[in-house]
């Protein structure tokens, strides 16, 4: 795909980075603090520094700030900022305190610095976020201002022992299937309207809910040691940046808050996000890149990226690519991470009409349990639903052999060259699922060392070279293994517990070149629903 970013954008990371990795990138400083995520990295990516700021610093209380959660503090927010922006750089300090204002901007060469005690709570009030052109979901769009924003700024940091709570309760909806009888009884006593089991919070600007960190066009943003929480929609949402690190954050929203994810990461390159836990209502780390036409016109990937050391609690995925990735994703990389009661561990989506190609994907090193679903899905069937949402409501998207295949066009989503290593998983619904179309299936995908006991097994779906090596499924009911029109899959070394009376299933009309290696899976324990089950070799059973 190609790579607009520009030459001017490519010498101000160079100056910035100053040096590249990747496999025989050049040697970075010795004291380089991020340079262990480096070691054995499979593309090559700049060095994200943190950025520095001058020793200069405004206490928010001399800039006429009053931290007794009473007080507003918009203006003294805003003259913070601006004296030390005017300085050249430097650090605005929210000491202990509950700091009550209305909308933040950030301003380039500031530190927003919240130390030990410090709570900044955002207002309620609705009518204090203008309405402003923006971006959401990939689409330009009209959104009211966020409770923290940038536009175009560069050395920027949010940092700090402190805490900021976007005061999200105010601008939700919320569905009344997802909360208790206590929890919807005291939202629905807020100003609003419930309607056929849903709530609306009063005034229209609440179904143009903001994002609650908006960062547009920012370059060297740092976001490191501070609680966020409670946002009105996403929760951290950087958006054409370059060079960013997120580091030891907590990122918390209720679990049923609708469209809360904890930070979606779009049309950027140069990221880390290291160390950080999240406990969000929808997706938890979430790679995006534009929608549909727009997106595919922007053409602007999401690249060179590392996720490492991050834990994801409530999630709808922990890791996690689409649906809006129609102007591409490659070369990312997570590692050593846990999702601990998610939805689904690893999550890939998207459907037709996106277009948009997802490549060169490193995984590696995840332990996950309890999970609703998946521990690995690939979804190009996306529904605009969660994959729990799916599983109750109890629909399989997919055609049908009989259905005609579409042709592929731009509008096709392309998901190949994926590599998972080192997966383990206790207690999920089912171990994989891959559901791929017809005219495009997932391509090149690669999973290796896994061991993953679950409800159901691995099911592969509409799927071409897809590899499985030294993989151990433990379902609870059915085949370990199933597989529907898959092309030329090598799997090697994929065991489940003895005894099943089905261990492995082929069914469809469009299989070829199937091998499969096993201990366990042989011709006894097979069922080959296929017109020619010469396409399928049991090697080594």
């Amino acid at each position: 795909m190609k790579n607009l970013w520009g030459k001017a954008a490519l010498a101000a990371a160079s100056a910035f980075c100053l040096c590249a990795c990747g496999s025989g990138g050049g040697t970075a400083p010795a004291a380089y603090e991020y340079e262990y995520l480096y070691e054995n990295l499979k593309f090559d990516m700049p060095r994200v520094q943190k950025p520095v700021f001058p020793d200069y610093s405004v206490n928010l209380a001399d800039a006429g700030g009053i931290g007794n959660g009473i007080a507003m503090n918009t203006e003294a927010f805003a003259q913070a900022i601006d004296d030390v922006n005017a300085k050249g750089g430097g650090t605005v300090v929210v000491p202990a305190g509950v700091w009550y204002t209305g909308p933040i901007v950030l301003k380039s060469n500031v530190n927003l610095h919240l130390e030990k005690g410090a709570l900044i709570v955002f207002n309620p009030d609705l009518a204090l976020y203008p309405v402003i052109d923006t971006w959401f979901e990939g689409w330009e769009s009209k959104r009211c201002q966020s409770p923290i924003s940038a536009r175009g700024a560069e050395n920027i940091a949010i940092t700090g022992k402190g805490a900021i709570d976007g005061s999200g309760q105010a601008w939700r909806p919320l569905a009344r299937e997802k909360v208790t009888e206590a929890e919807w009884n005291f939202v629905t006593s807020q100003p609003g309207t419930a309607k056929d089991g849903r709530w609306m919070p009063a005034g229209n600007r609440a179904r143009i809910r903001p994002v609650m960190v908006s960062l547009i066009e920012c370059k060297n943003v740092l976001l490191e040691d501070v609680l966020i929480q409670n946002s009105p929609c996403w929760t951290i949402h950087p958006l054409f940046c370059e060079n960013v690190i997120v580091d030891n954050l907590v990122v918390r929203n209720p679990d049923w808050a609708a469209n809360g994810d904890g930070l979606d990461v779009e049309s950027c390159r140069n990221v880390i996000v290291v160390n950080t836990k999240f406990d969000v209502g929808d997706d938890g780390v979430c790679i995006k890149s534009g929608k549909d036409a727009e997106g595919r016109k922007r053409a602007r990937p999401t690249e060179n990226v590392i996720v490492d050391n991050c834990v994801v609690f409530k999630a709808h995925g922990g890791f996690v690519v689409g649906s809006e990735m129609s102007g591409g994703a490659r070369n990312i990389s997570v590692s050593n991470c846990k999702f601990l009661g998610t939805d689904v561990g690893l999550r890939f989506k998207s459907k037709r009409g996106r277009g948009g190609v997802v490549e060169n994907i490193y995984a590696e090193n995840l332990s996950m349990v309890d999970l609703a679903t998946e521990a690995v899905l690939f979804d190009l069937y996306y529904m605009g639903l969660s994959a729990a949402e799916v599983l109750q409501a109890g629909i399989e998207p997919g055609d049908k052999d009989t259905d005609p295949i579409p042709a592929v066009t731009e509008e096709t989503p392309s998901f190949r060259n994926i590599y998972i290593k080192n997966v383990f998983c206790r207690n999920a619904y089912r171990a994989m699922y891959f559901n791929g179309l017809p005219e495009m299936n997932i391509t090149n995908i690669n999973v290796e060392n896994a061991c993953i006991s679950a409800t159901y097994g691995a099911e592969l779906r509409e799927v071409d070279g897809v590899n499985l090596k030294n993989i151990y499924v433990e379902p609870k009911i059915g085949a370990a293994l199933k597989i529907k029109n898959g092309k030329n899959l090598n799997i090697q070394n994929f065991d489940c517990p003895e005894g099943l009376e089905t261990a492995l299933e082929v069914k469809g009309t469009r299989n070829a070149n199937i091998k499969v290696s096993s201990k366990t899976i042989n011709a006894g324990n097979s069922r080959l629903d296929v017109e020619d089950t010469k396409v399928v070799v049991l090697e080594n059973n």
